[in-house]
């Protein structure tokens, strides 16, 4: 049976249907922020996965249809998700995954299909309210509703979700989800503001995720089925205190290993025993194969619990730091002597090479998405092979991970980046992260940085990053520890990867992902404070190697210079099927096709800009000239010389500049009757005449008798 709810939200219409759409589903709602409308839908498999892992995926599938758009391309219909997408899937699973138990092993799936779109109401999280929603009133075990908002500060004033105008206008843009006690989760970009107007809006997004945790539970009361009993995965007590006897002293000093490849390398070797001796111990065991999980199982949580204990009772990290200490620091400039832009940063065993790539305007990224905006200037893109944590891999698209780095990474750079009126380039940053111990991303802003500045990128100040860490000893976080720049083996075993990016004067960036329930204000207080201090530390590394931005380009960037025609007069450069563009592109490169290498580029803006890129100031300055020729307008009165390009026996054809020709009647040519013109001049001669004016069919009218006037006078 159909049931429907209506609330409203901070002045907006919030309607959620269920028992209409997608019945054979485990729950399903469609969701309605004003115009915005998402199908979500959660299915659970009815068998126990035999993965170690809970296997959660959310997906956020875009149907262009939802803004009134066909899909670009040759295949008009949607196929892999856009990077857009796949950050949003991310945003949702990060506050929705912790809430599972983490023993369950059914496999859950969660489709978020976009029907609408408004983009003044964020589909993104009409789509977590409803991923979160549709688990909670289904039989699945999820009873903890999760919500999340975007907070904006415009004009000095927080806002909830506001609209896309105002979001251009906000200093900050912030997306913060919870549940009703605490976040946990958050993800934000924003012009240099201070940790203490950060903590405020987090807190500030909160009060309002509180109230949408509030209508799911209305709604639960409901229409919420029963939840199922499933199994969850359990570890035997005896293989517990078998594997515990066989390695637990051992591991406590492999974890102190300093090294990363010998470290991991000596707990594998400790694993490996431990389940060759419950072999021996067991061969005759019927389920052995079964209780081995169960041993590198044990084995893998006598790790996490040793190096949570060094660290929460003992204050000892896995490699002798003090919990706010940063690892070995190094950076420098210009590794690569063709490019436009390079550096390297180094944090420990994380190491990132960083590429900058100026590009013409007309490079720019085309998105083929559901928001506003239909193109990008700025790109940053993350690698992440194999080799660099010394292993072999898959080769090939870049997965989810890649994409969300790249994004976080170019979200924090952004803040500084000049605008297309002061920088007019399309600007590529990638990152090749050659080693990882641990918080690649915040290297990644390092290097890509520095490589900004060392390709004359005139970003207004140097933006540094680094990843906190948290490790509580209770469920409600009154006892825990903050880390600063986390390994990877903290990482992995910890409970908060918080990552903070910012110049020193504010922060441009903040991405949180949490494996507890949530966290309180005053360890997200704390961990701002003393990532700030990191940062700083970080900021001065960058400042020894390049103290501040190039102010000329590398020889082999792209030089540019600019001039603004009449918008009227961009067909008459462009010419009849680009006839007039690409002569000038020839003849000013003297290359045989416009596609040439070293063929110029030349971009025309609708407002009459034309920018021309080059390696080379005379190939520019030669295009400008053409150009100007072509859109030079004659002023009636005024005396040119010209060039005699045609004679007939009514007169003369003179060409003033390239592409402008006017008529020199034979009554025009001289101040005493001509019978021939060409008893007067030849084809090439050089003449100096007036302007008068044009005929009736716009041709230019010429006089040589006039100047000749003006001279006897």
């Amino acid at each position: 049976m159909k049931k429907e709810f209506n609330f409203d939200f901070l002045g907006h219409k919030l309607t959620v249907e269920t028992g209409e759409l997608a019945k054979q589903a485990n729950g399903a709602v469609l969701v309605r922020y004003e115009d915005t409308v998402i199908l979500s839908t959660a299915v659970m498999s009815n068998t126990v996965s035999t993965a170690d892992f809970f296997p959660l995926t959310i997906l956020y599938q875009e149907k262009l249809y939802s803004v009134g758009k066909i899909p670009g391309g040759f295949i008009k219909r949607e196929g892999r998700p856009s990077d857009a997408a796949t950050l949003t899937a991310r945003v949702i699973d990060r506050p929705i995954r912790p809430m599972f138990d983490e023993n369950f092993r059914n496999e859950v799936q969660v489709v978020n299909t976009v029907l609408s779109v408004d983009n003044d109401y964020s589909p993104d999280m009409t789509a977590l309210f409803g991923s979160s929603l549709s688990l909670c009133i289904s039989n699945i075990p999820f009873s903890v509703p999760v919500a999340g908002v975007i907070v904006g500060k415009i004009d000095g004033k927080l806002k909830i979700n506001p609209t896309v105008e105002e979001m251009e206008r906000s200093t900050i843009d912030l997306t913060v989800a919870g549940t009703k006690n605490a976040i946990n989760m958050v993800e934000a970009g924003s012009k240099e503001v201070s940790e203490e107007e950060m903590l405020e809006a987090l807190m500030f997004g909160h009060e309002h995720v509180k109230m949408l945790c509030e209508i799911q539970e209305q709604i639960m009361k409901e229409v919420g089925k029963v939840k199922l009993e499933v199994e969850l995965a359990t570890l035997d007590e005896g293989i517990i205190k078998e594997v515990e006897s066989d390695i637990l002293t051992d591991m406590l000093s492999a974890i102190q290993i300093e090294d990363k490849l010998e470290k991991y390398a000596r707990i594998d070797e400790l694993k490996e025993r431990a389940v060759n001796n419950y072999t021996e111990n067991h061969s005759d065991s019927e389920t052995l194969e079964e209780e081995l999980k169960q041993v590198k199982k044990v084995a893998d949580n006598i790790e996490a619990s040793e190096v949570r204990r060094l660290i929460t009772e003992e204050k000892i990290r896995p490699d002798g730091r003090k919990m706010n200490e940063i690892r070995p620091l190094s950076a420098r400039v210009d590794l690569l002597p063709r490019t436009h832009g390079s550096a390297l940063f180094t944090r420990g065993q994380t190491q990132s090479l960083a590429v900058t790539t100026l590009g013409a305007l007309g490079e720019h990224q085309i998105l083929d998405g559901l928001s506003l905006e239909d193109t990008k200037r700025f790109m940053f893109h993350y690698n992440f092979p194999a080799f660099s944590v010394g292993e072999t891999g898959r080769y090939g698209a870049p997965g989810r991970r890649e994409i969300g780095h790249g994004a976080l990474a170019e979200r924090a750079l952004l803040q500084v980046m000049p605008t297309e009126e002061e920088f007019p380039y399309t600007v590529r940053v990638v990152s090749e992260i050659l080693e990882s111990n641990g918080s690649s991303s915040q290297a990644s802003i390092c290097a890509g940085c520095m490589s900004l500045m060392a390709a004359g990128v005139p970003i207004k100040k140097p933006v540094a990053g680094i990843a906190m860490g948290l490790i509580t000893q209770d469920d409600e976080c009154k006892k825990y520890t903050i880390l600063t720049d986390i390994q990877g083996l903290e990482d992995h075993m910890g409970d908060m990867d918080f990552k903070v990016a910012g110049t020193k004067d504010g922060i441009t960036a903040l991405q949180m992902d949490i494996k507890i329930k949530g966290i309180t204000k005053s360890i997200l207080k704390e961990a701002l404070a003393q990532a700030k201090e990191a940062r700083l530390q970080i900021l001065d590394v960058m400042h020894e190697a390049i103290s501040e931005v190039r102010t000329e380009l590398s020889p082999y960037a792209p030089k540019i210079k600019t001039m603004n025609i009449n918008p009227d007069k961009i067909k008459d450069v462009i010419g009849r099927g680009g006839e007039m563009i690409t002569k000038i592109i020839l003849e000013s490169s003297n290359v045989p096709t416009v596609n040439h290498k070293d063929a110029i580029k030349i971009d025309i803006e609708d407002d009459g800009r034309v920018i021309a890129y080059h390696t080379d100031y005379a190939v520019i300055d030669k295009a400008l000239s053409m150009i100007e020729d072509v859109v030079k307008e004659v002023e009636i009165g005024k005396i040119y010389t010209g060039k005699i390009v045609g004679i007939e026996d009514f007169g003369c054809f003179v060409e003033l500049w390239p592409n402008c020709e006017g008529l020199v009647h034979v009554s025009q040519l001289d101040t005493k009757r001509v019978e021939k013109p060409s008893d007067l001049f030849k084809i090439g001669d050089e003449i100096v005449v007036k302007a008068t004016g044009y005929d009736k069919k716009g041709k230019l009218n010429l006089s040589r008798k006039e100047v000749l006037m003006k001279k006897e006078d």
